[in-house]
């Protein structure tokens, strides 16, 4: 399984959750979650690595907003993710 920080495997959770949400959708769950600010500077980097790592793939919605899916590795990484948990907890 890719390595990946709990940040990361959280921005990949947010976007199965939504399909396909665009950088500020995503910006504003972490935010929710979080319960605090999550700076563009944290954000952007951590969604171009994902995507530079093939687990997510980034599409224009139009000339300013870009789009975010899971692929089918990142598909994969949660589906492992969620089985290794299931073992610890119930």
């Amino acid at each position: 399984m890719h390595e990946l920080t709990g940040f990361q495997r959280d921005i990949l959770y947010v976007i199965a959750g939504h399909g396909e949400p665009h950088g500020l959708a995503i910006q504003e769950d972490l935010e929710e979650y979080y319960e605090t600010e999550v700076h563009h500077g944290r954000l952007y980097p951590n969604l171009d690595t994902l995507v530079e790592d093939g687990l997510v793939e980034k599409g224009k919605r139009d000339k300013r907003t870009n789009y975010y899916a899971l692929t089918e590795r990142g598909r994969e990484h949660i589906e492992a993710r969620r089985k290794w948990e299931a073992r610890f907890i119930d």
